[in-house]
């Protein structure tokens, strides 16, 4: 017989044979539970005692029994039998969604809006799904979801993510973020219940940094009513822009994702036309729609973009 290898591997059908030859006592009874020959049986014993390098049946009067090293074998193979039941179990779960690991990628706003409310969801639903949020926003975040280094991308349509059309990824519209204006309490246009764009066009602007999509959206949501805003600040967190507006220092577009903003100074009013929007989408790589857990999550963000759209900020 071989010396026992530091580098052996273990064949689990092998070892299914050994735990039967253990429970049934013979084998001509191993053979029969197996739906195997005897002699087949016996090849895998032989097989299998190749493998560990140690003897594993010895003849006793007509039959065989095992030895002391196959009791030893049989140790480890009832854990390992257990372990592989587990793991069968875990990848039954995956399959219907109950139990994985999804990395989401998201704008700040998206999430302080929306990703507390999907996360309790799906912590209600599917308690075995861990979730790591990283705060991205793109191209960067789409790079990450090419690399793997996320699964689930939260992003605005502005001109920095891929286009609807782009193939390399399957996306779920998730909401049409309203944007109201901030205005110190004190300014002109506070006491009227609309707010036409036009007439801020010689106001100071606070908005978010300018390589973001807010300072993008705000950028093209001027353009559009006819003026290119003074932008005195860029900032990258909500509650500062509010802290700006309030001390007078511009106005700004807030969404409505970003709010409340709990600022007693600021005032928020709906522009004067059509609700200016901007489109919230989750996006993931081409294929992995099919993963049950990704649409499990997918599912949470849903809903709880339905719930962010419900929302409407106090007159």
């Amino acid at each position: 017989m071989e010396h026992i290898s530091g580098s052996f591997t273990i064949d689990l059908r092998r070892l299914g044979a050994l735990r039967e030859l253990d429970r049934r006592g013979s084998l001509a009874k191993a053979a029969e539970a197996m739906h195997l020959t005897p002699s087949a049986v016996s090849q895998q014993l032989t097989a299998l005692s190749r493998e560990l390098g140690v003897p594993l049946v010895e003849r006793h009067g007509r039959g065989v029994r095992l030895t002391g090293q196959a009791r030893v074998v049989l140790r480890h193979a009832e854990v390992i039998a257990a372990q592989m039941e587990r793991a069968r179990a875990d990848l039954a779960a995956w399959e219907d969604g109950q139990r994985g690991n999804v990395a989401i990628g998201a704008f700040s706003s998206a999430v302080g809006g929306l990703l507390p409310g999907a996360l309790t969801g799906l912590a209600a639903a599917r308690p075995d799904i861990t979730v790591a949020v990283r705060e991205s926003e793109p191209p960067d975040l789409f790079t990450q979801l090419d690399a793997g280094e996320v699964d689930v991308a939260v992003a605005v349509d502005f001109a920095a993510s891929p286009a609807s059309s782009d193939a390399r990824y399957v996306r779920t519209e998730l909401l049409a973020d309203v944007l109201d204006v901030a205005l110190p309490a004190g300014h002109r246009l506070a006491g009227l219940a609309r707010v036409p764009l036009r007439e801020l066009a010689a106001d100071p602007w606070v908005v978010g940094d300018a390589r973001s999509c807010c300072g993008a959206v705000t950028r093209s949501l001027c353009a559009a009513a006819g003026f290119t805003p003074d932008i005195r600040h860029a900032v990258g967190d909500w509650q500062a822009l509010a802290a700006l507006v309030e001390a007078g220092a511009g106005v700004a577009l807030v969404p409505r994702l970003a709010q409340p903003l709990h600022r007693p100074g600021v005032v928020l009013r709906a522009p004067d036309g059509p609700a200016p929007v901007r489109h919230i989408f989750a996006a993931v790589r081409a294929g992995a729609e099919h993963n049950p857990v990704l649409a499990a999550v997918l599912e949470q963000l849903t809903a709880a973009a339905r719930t962010a759209a419900a929302y409407a900020p106090a007159g």
